[in-house]
């Protein structure tokens, strides 16, 4: 069998090539070819674009690239056709992977949807698209089925896949990995980490991660307390680099995000999947939201969600605080620090969210179960 995959975002890109494992499993004869990043090409996805050229991020962000996004359309609709796989399995990117599926409806080929776009919380015609080109949707929220299954979509719901990836990251890493990533950075187990994740687009880290690091000059002298940004070669070393060399107390580690929150004690994060990563982790965080002012005024009469962050929207609750907009300053976000680091009932009240949220995200095998069922979906 063949399979045509596109993910446009790192997270995509993690899903994906998760998901390409366990297919690869099941039969080591399935060619797979798309777009991702190099999490799917090392696990044997031919990539024909990377996701490094796709992340446009926001409204005004989307119309300063329209150019370049139709002739990344033009161009994944002549490799697919060119390719002929038996199904295309889209990750998220609603934007562009809906008009895809589209197009992939017109040619007969099957397409399959995993994780899906938030029509919950904006954009809710997209689900009259979904149910019209999709032939199944994977959903990894446990609120989406009934949401999904209310306009008659065939819809999947085995778990969220990172409570899977993560549970296995914690058991796999050993004494030996968290000595060594520690003398690496030149410091001990007695500090205390502070994780600073600034998002994985440009955009982001131009908007947020200057706040961040501003926020740590209240803690500069504290010995105790280390700083450090996980930060993705996705992007160019000099987008953080031009704001970390104004703070060289601070350290920046390269692709590890998981191993940097495995050591920490607190974290900063921008809104998006890393707040549900940090908090599969166990560590208590703060949220961190901030658009340019027209992608966020739009954004502000568009979206219909109580909560910006997935921990407080799986839980139905305010359990992270969320520093959204003139609310992400340096002042709150040092206040937010300070709870973070030395409340011991603030932090132990979002330990109780937090095992709440992991018995909600599914048993083990959950990755495996969405395989197979793809693999049996094709055959039909």
């Amino acid at each position: 069998m063949k399979y045509y995959i596109i993910a446009g975002e790192p997270s995509g890109d993690l899903h994906g090539s998760e998901l390409v494992k366990q297919l690869l499993n099941i039969d080591n004869n399935i060619q797979i070819r798309g777009w991702g990043g190099n999490k799917m090409k090392e696990c044997g996805v031919v990539i024909t674009k990377h996701i490094r050229e796709l992340a446009f991020m926001g409204f005004v962000e989307v119309a300063k690239n329209i150019g370049k996004i139709k002739k990344n359309f033009t161009f994944a609709k002549k490799d697919i056709l060119a390719y002929n796989p038996d199904a295309v399995i889209l990750i998220d990117y609603p934007g562009f992977n809906l008009r895809i599926a589209k197009f992939l409806k017109k040619h007969n080929i099957p397409v399959f949807y995993y994780i899906a776009p938030q029509a919950w919380a904006w954009k809710t015609s997209r689900v009259y698209s979904i149910k019209k080109y999709v032939d199944k949707l994977f959903v990894i929220l446990p609120f989406e089925k009934d949401f999904f299954s209310r306009y008659g979509i065939p819809t999947v719901y085995e778990g969220h896949p990172l409570k899977e990836i993560i549970d296995r990251y914690k058991i796999n890493y050993s004494d030996a990995q968290r000595e060594q990533f520690l003398k690496n950075l030149g410091i001990t187990k007695d500090n205390k980490i502070v994780a600073i994740l600034p998002g994985s687009r440009k955009q982001e880290i131009e908007k947020k991660l200057p706040i961040m690091l501003s926020a740590t000059e209240k803690y500069k002298q504290n010995k105790e307390i280390v700083f450090i940004v996980a930060a993705t070669t996705n992007l160019s070393a000099d987008i953080y680099k031009k704001y970390l060399n104004s703070y060289p107390y601070v350290k920046i580690v390269w692709d590890k995000s998981y191993e940097v929150l495995i050591n920490s004690y607190a974290a900063m994060v921008t809104s998006g999947t890393a707040t549900l990563e940090t908090a599969l982790f166990g560590i208590p965080e703060v949220v961190c939201y901030k658009a340019g002012a027209l992608s966020y005024h739009i954004a502000k009469h568009i979206i219909k969600v109580d909560y910006i962050s997935l921990v407080n929207l799986i839980l139905n609750k305010s359990a992270v605080n969320e520093l959204i907009q003139d609310d992400c300053s340096t002042e709150i976000l040092q206040k937010e620090l300070s709870s973070l680091l030395f409340d011991k009932y603030y932090r132990k009240s979002l330990n109780n969210d937090y095992n709440q949220l992991n018995k909600m995200l599914g048993d083990s095998g959950i990755i495996k179960r969405i395989a197979n069922q793809v693999i049996n979906e094709t055959k039909k």
